[in-house]
């Protein structure tokens, strides 16, 4: 490539010489591969040739040349080997469709001597069938299964331009910006996910180059319109089995607001709707999520998808969460910020969040050490907890905490009161504290431990019971029994129990 096509640290770019015609030219296939390229090496030598790339493929050139791609010698990454292959294509939202692919194309595509590829996101090559020749054929261009064809692996060929773009796209001969790949022809479509509305894969037919026609196009486009309906049909089903299981933790909520969110955190089931957007951000395993002006939300994780409950904005003053369920090494957030603390000054914290009105130094004594606490050794305990959190979260005569409290075992007692099962991610965290001694959070634990045991197995709902029997270990012969009572045949949890 010549120096005026070079940036300044040596970096290929295009520049379309003159304003010529952006037509493909002849009807006839060969004729128009020819003309390509002469077009495609007029452009890369930066001379005056017969004519102009049409725009969508200039922009990809010009990505492609900006990730380095050597229009003389590319070749695709080899990224998945056959055993990884198969984890991804199972995994991938286009498995349950691709019967449907098949029988809108693969019958085009062998009469039409071409073959259908489906690429996931990043242009890795999932699944390829079609007319036998092609595939054999393709071989020879690591046109297979595990490569990626993304720009910014191989340059513009359909499949990475549809992906770039977001657009159906049609690429033919020497439109490929890669020398190697001028005799082939191919068409695909980007596909949607309904529920996020992101593009997933992409559809692809592919061949000689002598078999172009301009219908495959419109054949691909309407592939993947296909699957975006099969899809969305699938969310839809999808939809209402998740409204259907756990509406009863809706419904516990008693008419306060809340929802009821997809994965994704699309709204599925709203009390008082007007406060929600469509859609909402989800933190990593839930948690507080900002709603403006009417608050604040808390999202709990549910077997699947997640509960929405609004809670208002407190007018001022931090927050303290406390994660402290199956907690062998406790850790509070503070404003979101991590505190490390001691056993001993969790077990303070648990106390404290129990007795909202506040303790007095011997009532703290008695709740962490019994009839052996003394007085001045929580005095001086105070005194350290204060300078690891700041000392106005605790303030003094009584013992009290000033910042609004956050705590998963807090929430599994508002949960019981409003006969609510906790989520089952939260059942599986396990006990409050395991290792403490302490006699105020004993008492707690074993009364958790007793109500959320005797509510789930009231309930009878699989999910609870499963993640209940995981927290204790299997060592619940009852809760097994009841999972071989309510377990379907064939489920695969049932050769777990004990």
């Amino acid at each position: 490539m010549p120096e005026s096509q070079r940036g300044a640290r040596g970096t290929a770019r295009l520049t379309v010489p003159g304003t010529l015609s952006t037509r493909l030219g002849p009807s006839d296939p060969l004729e128009r591969a020819h003309l390509l390229e002469r077009i495609r090496d007029a452009v890369l030598s930066g001379t005056a040739g017969p004519g102009s790339p049409r725009e969508v493929v200039s922009a990809s050139w010009r990505r492609s040349l900006d990730a380095h791609i050597d229009p003389e010698g590319g070749r695709p990454q080899h990224v998945y080997s056959d055993g990884e292959l198969r984890d991804v294509r199972g995994g991938h939202l286009l498995a349950p469709v691709l019967p449907l692919l098949r029988r809108t194309l693969l019958d085009v595509a062998d009469d039409a001597v071409h073959m259908m590829i489906v690429t996931d996101v990043r242009g890795h090559i999932l699944w390829r069938e079609g007319n036998r020749t092609v595939l054999r054929r393709a071989e020879r261009f690591e046109l297979v299964e595990g490569t990626r064809w993304s720009e910014d692996s191989v340059g513009t060929n359909a499949m990475g331009t549809a992906l770039a773009s977001g657009n159906a796209v049609q690429i033919h001969s020497a439109e490929h910006l890669v020398k190697l790949y001028r005799s082939w022809t191919c068409a695909a479509a980007p596909i949607r996910d309904p529920d996020s509305g992101e593009v997933v894969a992409a559809i692809d037919l592919s061949g000689p180059l002598q078999t172009f026609h301009p219908s495959t196009l419109a054949l691909v486009k309407a592939a993947a319109e296909l699957a975006e309906v099969h899809l969305a049909a699938r969310l839809v089903e999808r939809d209402e089995r998740l409204r259907h299981r756990n509406l009863p933790h809706l419904e516990g909520l008693h008419g306060a607001p809340g929802a009821l969110l997809a994965p994704g955190g699309r709204v599925i089931s709203a009390q008082s709707a007007d406060w929600l957007p469509e859609r909402l951000d989800i933190p990593d395993g839930g948690g507080r999520v900002d709603l403006g002006a009417r608050g604040e939300g808390v999202v709990e994780p549910l077997a699947e998808g997640w509960l929405l409950r609004l809670v208002p904005r407190a007018s001022h003053g931090p927050t303290l969460s406390l994660t402290f369920l199956g907690a062998e090494r406790p850790v509070a957030r503070l404003d979101g910020r991590p505190v490390r603390l001691s056993l001993r000054h969790a077990e303070m914290l648990v106390v404290l969040a129990l007795h909202p009105e506040g303790l007095t130094a011997d009532g703290l004594a008695q709740a962490l050490y019994g009839d052996a606490g003394n007085p001045v050794t929580v005095r001086s305990e105070v005194h350290r907890l204060r300078n690891t959190l700041g000392s106005s979260i605790i303030s003094t005569q009584p013992y009290r905490l000033r910042a609004r409290v956050d705590a998963d075992f807090l929430d599994v007692r508002s949960a019981l009161r409003d006969r609510r099962l906790p989520p089952p991610a939260v059942l599986r965290r396990g006990a409050l504290l395991p290792t403490s001694d302490a006699p105020g959070v004993r008492e707690e634990r074993d009364h958790l431990d007793v109500a959320v045991r005797s509510a789930v197995l009231r309930r009878g709902d699989v999910e609870a019971l499963w993640a209940l029997a995981g927290a204790v270990g299997g060592d619940d012969p009852e809760l097994a029994e009841r999972l071989r009572l309510l377990l379907p045949e064939g489920d695969p949890r049932r050769d777990e129990l004990v």
